[in-house]
């Protein structure tokens, strides 16, 4: 998996979290009840809201591209409260995804990562990539849908995986 297929599988990620966002709407008023009830909810007492979660996802992905390229990530300030901010925060975050062309990231299995809260510490690209970006991304899009499933939203399989490329014959 090169850099760039890691930025286009978040992008795809940030998409089924938004068909997610859309059932859990759908589900809300199929049980009588504001969606942005959801955007609070959480598996645990001490563990991050629904929001929390997304945002945190949409982070991990913007910084991992921004690292990689070069570029200076977006400011989210995390105010989020409603899945309409949501949505918002997502599509900003799939919007700078966008702006990252393969070209920028060719070296950037070398580049020197050093996010402020590594202390003064840093990684190689590949290695922040494959040690602290996908996992973190995916944990926090996991616990996402998560929360949507443990609260009665119909979701499956294919809803965290989407689309898939298949081809005829």
């Amino acid at each position: 998996m090169t850099h760039d297929d890691a930025l286009r599988l978040f992008v795809k990620t940030l998409r089924n979290l938004e068909q997610w966002m859309d059932k859990a709407a759908a589900h809300a008023q199929a049980k009588s009840f504001e969606v942005d009830v959801l955007a609070h909810a959480r598996l645990a007492p001490d563990a991050f809201d629904f929001a929390r979660q997304v945002q945190a996802g949409c982070d991990q992905a913007k910084y991992a591209a921004a690292y990689l390229s070069g570029k200076q990530a977006p400011s989210h300030p995390d105010t989020e409260q409603t899945f309409a901010e949501l949505r918002q925060r997502v599509q900003k975050c799939v919007a700078f995804l966008e702006t990252v062309p393969a070209r920028d990231l060719v070296g950037s299995e070398e580049r020197k990562v050093a996010p402020p809260w590594l202390g003064g510490k840093w990684l190689r690209g590949d290695d922040y990539l494959m040690h602290v970006a996908i996992p973190n991304f995916f944990f926090h899009a996991t616990m996402a849908y998560a929360i949507l499933r443990h609260n009665g939203v119909e979701l499956g399989k294919m809803d965290y995986i989407g689309s898939l490329p298949t081809q005829e014959g």
